[in-house]
Protein backbone atom coordinates (compact mmCIF):
# COMPACT_ATOMS: atom_id res chain seq x y z
CA UNK A 1 0.00 0.00 0.00
CA UNK A 2 3.12 2.25 0.21
CA UNK A 3 4.15 2.01 -2.96
CA UNK A 4 2.81 4.51 -4.65
CA UNK A 5 3.75 7.37 -2.21
CA UNK A 6 7.40 6.03 -2.29
CA UNK A 7 7.20 6.05 -5.76
CA UNK A 8 5.65 9.56 -5.89
CA UNK A 9 8.47 10.74 -3.63
CA UNK A 10 11.01 9.13 -5.92
CA UNK A 11 9.85 10.80 -8.77
CA UNK A 12 9.61 14.46 -7.23
CA UNK A 13 13.15 13.92 -6.10
CA UNK A 14 14.27 12.90 -9.65
CA UNK A 15 12.20 15.72 -11.13
CA UNK A 16 13.28 18.40 -8.71
CA UNK A 17 17.17 17.88 -9.30
CA UNK A 18 18.05 17.06 -6.39
CA UNK A 19 21.24 15.89 -5.27
CA UNK A 20 23.23 15.81 -2.13
CA UNK A 21 25.37 18.00 -3.81
CA UNK A 22 23.30 20.79 -3.11
CA UNK A 23 22.83 20.42 0.62
CA UNK A 24 24.77 23.69 2.86
CA UNK A 25 26.34 23.33 5.81
CA UNK A 26 25.07 26.03 8.73
CA UNK A 27 28.71 27.24 10.19
CA UNK A 28 28.68 29.24 13.41
CA UNK A 29 30.59 32.11 13.28
CA UNK A 30 33.66 33.42 15.28
CA UNK A 31 37.27 34.88 14.40
CA UNK A 32 40.75 33.34 13.32
CA UNK A 33 44.03 34.81 12.67
CA UNK A 34 44.84 34.77 9.04
CA UNK A 35 48.26 33.59 8.01
CA UNK A 36 48.75 37.02 5.83
CA UNK A 37 51.71 37.94 8.03
CA UNK A 38 53.17 38.70 11.37
CA UNK A 39 50.86 41.80 12.28
CA UNK A 40 47.32 39.78 11.24
CA UNK A 41 44.88 41.35 13.35
CA UNK A 42 41.78 38.72 14.51
CA UNK A 43 39.12 38.62 11.48
CA UNK A 44 35.56 38.57 12.23
CA UNK A 45 33.35 35.60 10.68
CA UNK A 46 29.23 35.99 10.83
CA UNK A 47 27.44 33.08 10.81
CA UNK A 48 27.05 31.71 7.21
CA UNK A 49 26.01 28.82 4.90
CA UNK A 50 28.21 26.66 2.81
CA UNK A 51 27.68 24.05 0.31
CA UNK A 52 28.73 20.44 1.66
CA UNK A 53 30.20 19.30 -1.42
CA UNK A 54 31.90 21.78 -4.56
CA UNK A 55 29.69 22.60 -7.55
CA UNK A 56 29.75 19.19 -9.69
CA UNK A 57 29.52 19.26 -13.79
CA UNK A 58 26.05 17.87 -13.79
CA UNK A 59 25.36 20.97 -11.98
CA UNK A 60 26.64 22.75 -14.07
CA UNK A 61 25.28 21.42 -17.47
CA UNK A 62 21.88 22.36 -15.88
CA UNK A 63 23.36 25.83 -15.67
CA UNK A 64 24.44 26.82 -19.42
CA UNK A 65 21.19 25.15 -20.28
CA UNK A 66 19.44 27.30 -19.28
CA UNK A 67 22.04 30.25 -19.00
CA UNK A 68 23.08 29.89 -22.98
CA UNK A 69 25.65 32.40 -22.62
CA UNK A 70 27.69 30.79 -20.49
CA UNK A 71 28.15 27.79 -22.74
CA UNK A 72 31.76 27.32 -24.41
CA UNK A 73 30.75 28.88 -28.19
CA UNK A 74 28.90 32.04 -26.22
CA UNK A 75 31.08 33.42 -23.83
CA UNK A 76 32.90 36.05 -24.18
CA UNK A 77 36.79 35.73 -23.75
CA UNK A 78 36.50 39.01 -21.01
CA UNK A 79 34.62 36.53 -18.71
CA UNK A 80 36.07 33.42 -19.75
CA UNK A 81 39.72 32.27 -21.22
CA UNK A 82 39.84 29.56 -23.69
CA UNK A 83 40.36 26.94 -21.87
CA UNK A 84 37.03 27.91 -20.55
CA UNK A 85 34.70 24.10 -20.10
CA UNK A 86 38.28 22.59 -22.05
CA UNK A 87 36.87 18.90 -20.83
CA UNK A 88 33.67 19.12 -21.96
CA UNK A 89 33.12 17.26 -25.10
CA UNK A 90 30.83 20.62 -26.72
CA UNK A 91 28.36 23.22 -25.20
CA UNK A 92 26.46 20.45 -22.72
CA UNK A 93 28.16 17.19 -23.20
CA UNK A 94 31.21 16.16 -21.14
CA UNK A 95 34.25 14.40 -22.70
CA UNK A 96 33.74 11.48 -20.19
CA UNK A 97 30.63 9.73 -18.11
CA UNK A 98 32.62 9.32 -15.20
CA UNK A 99 32.60 13.96 -14.84
CA UNK A 100 29.38 13.54 -14.24
CA UNK A 101 29.71 13.85 -10.44
CA UNK A 102 33.22 15.06 -10.37
CA UNK A 103 33.56 19.07 -9.69
CA UNK A 104 33.27 21.24 -12.06
CA UNK A 105 36.38 23.00 -12.91
CA UNK A 106 38.08 25.00 -16.06
CA UNK A 107 35.02 27.28 -14.87
CA UNK A 108 36.46 31.15 -14.55
CA UNK A 109 35.37 33.82 -11.37
CA UNK A 110 32.73 35.21 -13.64
CA UNK A 111 31.43 32.01 -14.46
CA UNK A 112 31.41 30.39 -11.20
CA UNK A 113 29.73 34.17 -9.46
CA UNK A 114 27.17 33.79 -12.03
CA UNK A 115 25.60 30.17 -11.04
CA UNK A 116 25.91 30.98 -7.96
CA UNK A 117 23.57 33.79 -8.27
CA UNK A 118 21.65 31.89 -10.40
CA UNK A 119 20.70 29.19 -7.39
CA UNK A 120 20.67 32.02 -5.16
CA UNK A 121 23.59 32.01 -3.07
CA UNK A 122 27.17 33.62 -4.06
CA UNK A 123 30.90 32.47 -3.04
CA UNK A 124 32.12 32.81 0.09
CA UNK A 125 34.86 34.97 0.72
CA UNK A 126 38.21 34.58 0.94
CA UNK A 127 37.46 34.51 5.17
CA UNK A 128 34.86 32.65 5.39
CA UNK A 129 36.42 29.56 2.90
CA UNK A 130 39.63 29.86 4.90
CA UNK A 131 37.41 29.13 8.41
CA UNK A 132 36.08 26.20 7.28
CA UNK A 133 38.99 25.00 5.92
CA UNK A 134 40.62 25.35 9.26
CA UNK A 135 39.10 22.38 10.49
CA UNK A 136 39.53 18.82 10.53
CA UNK A 137 37.36 15.56 11.63
CA UNK A 138 37.16 16.83 15.10
CA UNK A 139 38.27 20.13 15.18
CA UNK A 140 37.13 23.40 14.32
CA UNK A 141 40.92 24.92 14.35
CA UNK A 142 43.20 21.78 13.32
CA UNK A 143 46.33 24.08 11.82
CA UNK A 144 48.35 23.73 14.93
CA UNK A 145 48.04 20.21 14.40
CA UNK A 146 51.25 18.79 12.60
CA UNK A 147 49.63 15.82 10.91
CA UNK A 148 46.57 17.85 9.21
CA UNK A 149 49.18 20.33 7.73
CA UNK A 150 51.28 17.55 6.43
CA UNK A 151 47.99 15.88 5.16
CA UNK A 152 47.45 19.21 2.89
CA UNK A 153 51.12 19.59 1.28
CA UNK A 154 50.70 16.16 0.69
CA UNK A 155 47.55 16.75 -1.60
CA UNK A 156 49.08 19.71 -3.54
CA UNK A 157 52.29 17.34 -4.49
CA UNK A 158 49.84 14.70 -5.53
CA UNK A 159 49.08 14.22 -9.30
CA UNK A 160 45.40 15.42 -9.82
CA UNK A 161 42.78 13.47 -10.52
CA UNK A 162 39.61 15.09 -11.81
CA UNK A 163 37.50 11.87 -12.33
CA UNK A 164 36.97 11.68 -8.18
CA UNK A 165 33.31 11.89 -7.65
CA UNK A 166 32.17 14.65 -4.55
CA UNK A 167 32.15 13.55 -1.47
CA UNK A 168 35.18 11.35 -1.78
CA UNK A 169 37.33 12.73 1.05
CA UNK A 170 36.56 13.24 4.77
CA UNK A 171 33.91 15.18 6.55
CA UNK A 172 34.98 17.93 8.23
CA UNK A 173 34.10 19.08 12.10
CA UNK A 174 31.51 21.22 9.60
CA UNK A 175 29.81 18.84 8.10
CA UNK A 176 31.99 19.87 4.78
CA UNK A 177 33.22 17.65 2.48
CA UNK A 178 36.53 18.15 0.05
CA UNK A 179 38.01 21.47 1.06
CA UNK A 180 41.48 19.59 0.96
CA UNK A 181 42.18 16.84 -1.11
CA UNK A 182 40.12 17.62 -4.54
CA UNK A 183 40.61 20.43 -5.97
CA UNK A 184 41.47 24.26 -5.66
CA UNK A 185 38.24 26.67 -5.31
CA UNK A 186 37.26 30.23 -6.08
CA UNK A 187 36.31 32.30 -3.50
CA UNK A 188 34.60 35.75 -3.77
CA UNK A 189 37.67 38.20 -2.93
CA UNK A 190 40.15 35.36 -4.25
CA UNK A 191 42.96 38.67 -5.31
CA UNK A 192 42.63 40.45 -1.72
CA UNK A 193 45.70 39.35 0.00
CA UNK A 194 48.34 40.07 -2.53
CA UNK A 195 51.55 37.86 -1.22
CA UNK A 196 54.50 40.03 -3.06
CA UNK A 197 54.69 43.32 -1.90
CA UNK A 198 51.74 45.68 -2.16
CA UNK A 199 50.55 44.28 -5.87
CA UNK A 200 51.68 42.26 -8.26
CA UNK A 201 52.89 44.74 -10.29
CA UNK A 202 55.61 45.84 -7.78
CA UNK A 203 58.61 47.06 -10.40
CA UNK A 204 60.81 45.06 -8.00
CA UNK A 205 58.85 41.96 -7.67
CA UNK A 206 60.97 38.97 -6.69
CA UNK A 207 59.17 35.50 -8.19
CA UNK A 208 59.64 33.28 -5.55
CA UNK A 209 57.42 35.52 -3.44
CA UNK A 210 54.84 33.51 -5.18
CA UNK A 211 55.65 30.14 -3.53
CA UNK A 212 57.39 28.93 -0.89
CA UNK A 213 59.52 32.18 0.71
CA UNK A 214 55.88 33.91 0.92
CA UNK A 215 56.33 31.62 4.51
CA UNK A 216 58.78 34.09 6.01
CA UNK A 217 56.07 36.26 6.78
CA UNK A 218 53.78 33.81 8.29
CA UNK A 219 52.08 34.22 11.86
CA UNK A 220 52.35 30.40 12.46
CA UNK A 221 55.32 29.19 10.17
CA UNK A 222 53.92 25.70 10.08
CA UNK A 223 50.76 26.52 8.34
CA UNK A 224 52.79 26.67 4.71
CA UNK A 225 49.71 24.97 3.29
CA UNK A 226 47.65 28.55 3.68
CA UNK A 227 50.13 30.49 1.90
CA UNK A 228 50.60 28.41 -1.15
CA UNK A 229 46.82 29.10 -1.47
CA UNK A 230 47.35 32.79 -1.04
CA UNK A 231 50.03 32.37 -3.48
CA UNK A 232 47.62 30.70 -5.64
CA UNK A 233 44.78 33.11 -5.41
CA UNK A 234 47.08 36.21 -5.93
CA UNK A 235 48.76 34.76 -9.53
CA UNK A 236 45.31 34.34 -10.97
CA UNK A 237 42.83 36.55 -12.77
CA UNK A 238 38.71 36.53 -12.88
CA UNK A 239 38.64 34.80 -16.82
CA UNK A 240 41.38 32.28 -16.15
CA UNK A 241 39.74 28.72 -16.23
CA UNK A 242 42.23 26.53 -14.37
CA UNK A 243 41.94 22.33 -14.50
CA UNK A 244 42.19 22.11 -11.24
CA UNK A 245 40.46 25.01 -10.01
CA UNK A 246 36.72 24.76 -8.99
CA UNK A 247 34.32 26.16 -6.62
CA UNK A 248 31.45 25.97 -4.15
CA UNK A 249 28.71 29.00 -2.98
CA UNK A 250 28.11 29.91 0.18
CA UNK A 251 24.80 31.90 1.80
CA UNK A 252 24.17 34.73 4.27
CA UNK A 253 22.53 32.13 7.56
CA UNK A 254 19.09 34.35 6.95
CA UNK A 255 18.66 34.14 3.51
CA UNK A 256 16.97 31.48 1.95
CA UNK A 257 17.64 29.95 -1.35
CA UNK A 258 16.32 30.98 -4.29
CA UNK A 259 16.62 29.21 -7.69
CA UNK A 260 15.06 31.64 -9.73
CA UNK A 261 16.17 32.46 -12.85
CA UNK A 262 16.82 36.30 -13.32
CA UNK A 263 19.06 37.87 -15.80
CA UNK A 264 23.05 37.09 -14.80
Amino acid sequence: MYKPVLLGICFLIMASGFSQESEMAEIEGGTYIPLYGNDSLPVSVENFKIDKYPVTNREYQMFVQENPKWKKSEVKALFADARYLDHWKNDTELKSDELENAPVTNVSWFAARAYCKWKGKRLPTLDEWEYVAMADKETADARKKDGYNEFILSWYEKPKSFHQEVGSTYENYWGVYDMHGMVWEWTADFNSVIISGETRRDENQDNNLFCGSAAIGSSDLMNYAAFMRYAFRSSVKGNYSIRNLGFRCAQDSNEKENSANEAL
